[in-house]
């Protein structure tokens, strides 16, 4: 079920009221209430893959139990394996099989081998990177000794499958949203409110902003060699805010979405295209798998705690893993060691963790300085992007190859006045409100309630007219 469609319009005010005016008293029926609406808003797309859901929700739950009873620190290990193994053989094989298997032909072929894998018809679950992590935390999280295991199972089976955020995020620590369900919650009108807008902002970022960015993106990408270099650059720069304004629309949704229930869910976006340098672009864009990957891979594996070699060793490993997390495609392998090529030599200088503040600080204005670096970054990222985007890393070497030709300094064949004019309008509202945890959550509250409404209606409108609803178009990260 997609969060833009008419069927999630009707869906949500039923759970809502069911939740809040039928169940309220009742702890344990809410849970069982979500756990129900959530398989059946995934069961919407294909419900032979709740059986792979539940599958996992009752191993997990299994082997968290017996970890908690397990004396000997061997069993834990074997019950920990048990479950990583299973979770990643999953994923492996729904997402990884078809391009394990080309390469290794590709390969053979390369050195005048001649193989024949047998290729396999996969379709891909919705949202199997996202609650695959989300539970391999739990298991982790209770062999260390972080989590008592879950008790209550209806409780356990609602935290991994919790509808707002079950197919794109962002990716919970079962430290932060299983207690969540433990505990009796109560109407907040306050929480409620800033969650609606939250909503209002995200569905503003998807139909309006990537929606809108998408028709020409996609047009640019398909027939690049048509076209001039501005024209390029343009697509490059449309594409950037295209999977911005869908993957942290997508965020912003869930997270106002699960307000209106009463939890919190981690913060995945913080303005990441106003960072001066790509370590701070990595700290603010998609926070909940970058900082999963910092936990239960990067620290285990040594982090920066070693030499010159391991450090390299540790920063490759994690963006060409968190690239091919992407897809199951050599492009996003080479988006990730681009990104690790950028942020490696921050790193070696111990400048990475400069720039934790947000830029320009309560004021209006950055400094020449500071607007040199945003633009630096933006423009590093957006080049990275291309490969993101490309079908293949022959389109994306091409594509790049002819963004930097002669024809840059003549007028883009396509120029989308009004797209452009939005997205600046976009870009404007995000900056005035980039100190808040989304940028219309503060703007406004010291004006008069006629004009701070106004501000809200507004949006609402610009949504209805100006929204792309064609054939309510999925949000880019359900493929991964």
């Amino acid at each position: 079920m997609l969060f833009n469609s008419l069927d999630f319009a009707i869906f949500l005010p039923l759970v809502f009221f069911c939740y809040w005016f039928v169940f309220q008293k009742n702890i344990k029926q809410q849970n069982l209430l979500l756990l129900v609406s959530s398989y059946v808003f995934y069961g919407w797309w294909d419900w032979r893959f709740l059986s792979l859901i539940l599958f996992s929700t009752v191993l997990d739950y299994l082997i968290g139990r017996r970890m908690d009873k397990a004396e000997q620190e061997t069993t834990r290990k074997w019950l920990l394996a048990c479950s990583v193994l299973v979770n990643l053989g999953f994923l492996g094989f729904f997402k990884y099989y078809n391009f394990f298997a080309d390469s290794f032909t590709e390969m053979f072929s390369f050195f005048g081998q001649s193989i024949h894998p047998r290729a396999i018809s996969i379709v891909l679950p919705v949202g199997i990177s996202f609650y695959t992590f989300q539970t391999l935390s739990y298991s982790i999280d209770v062999y260390k000794r972080k989590l008592e295991p879950a008790r209550d199972f209806v409780s356990f089976a609602t935290f991994v499958s919790f509808f707002p955020q079950l197919v794109a995020g962002p990716i919970e620590r079962a430290t932060h949203l299983l207690p969540q369900f433990y505990r009796r919650r109560k109407f907040d009108y306050m929480l409620a409110a800033d969650g609606t807008k939250q909503i209002l902002w995200g569905f503003f970022k998807k139909v309006v902003i990537a929606d809108n960015c998408a028709e020409y993106v996609n047009v640019i990408f398909q027939n690049y060699q048509e076209y001039s270099a501005s024209t390029l650059v343009l697509g490059a720069v449309m594409f950037a805010f295209q999977i911005y304004g869908d993957f942290s629309g997508y965020s912003d949704i869930a997270i106002g979405v699960s307000r209106l229930f009463g939890f919190d869910l981690m913060k995945n976006f913080a303005f990441p295209y106003f960072s001066r340098d790509m370590a701070e672009f990595w700290r603010r864009w998609h926070i909940s798998l970058s900082t999963w990957f910092r936990d239960y891979l990067y620290i285990p594996l040594g982090g920066s705690r070693g030499g010159l070699g391991m450090k390299i060793r540790n920063t490759f490993i994690i963006f060409l893993v968190s690239g091919l997390w992407h897809g199951a495609n050599w492009t996003f392998v080479i988006w990730g060691a681009l990104n690790a090529l950028c942020f490696l030599p921050l790193m070696l200088a111990g400048k990475n963790r400069h720039n934790l503040d947000q830029v320009a600080q309560g004021k209006l204005f950055p400094t020449f300085k500071e607007a040199g670096q945003v633009l630096l970054t933006f423009g590093v990222t957006c080049l990275a992007w291309v490969f993101f985007r490309a079908e293949s890393v022959t389109m994306a070497v091409d594509y790049i190859a002819n963004m930097f030709s002669p024809s840059l300094l003549v007028k883009p064949e396509v120029f989308p006045v009004r797209i452009l004019a939005l997205v600046a309008l976009f870009v404007a509202i995000e900056w005035l409100g980039k100190e808040g945890d989304f940028a219309i959550q503060s703007l406004g509250l010291k004006w008069r309630r006629p004009l701070r409404y106004g501000v809200y209606y507004g949006v609402f409108i610009l949504i209805y007219f100006a929204g792309n609803f064609s054939d309510e178009i999925e949000f880019i990260y359900f493929q991964f």
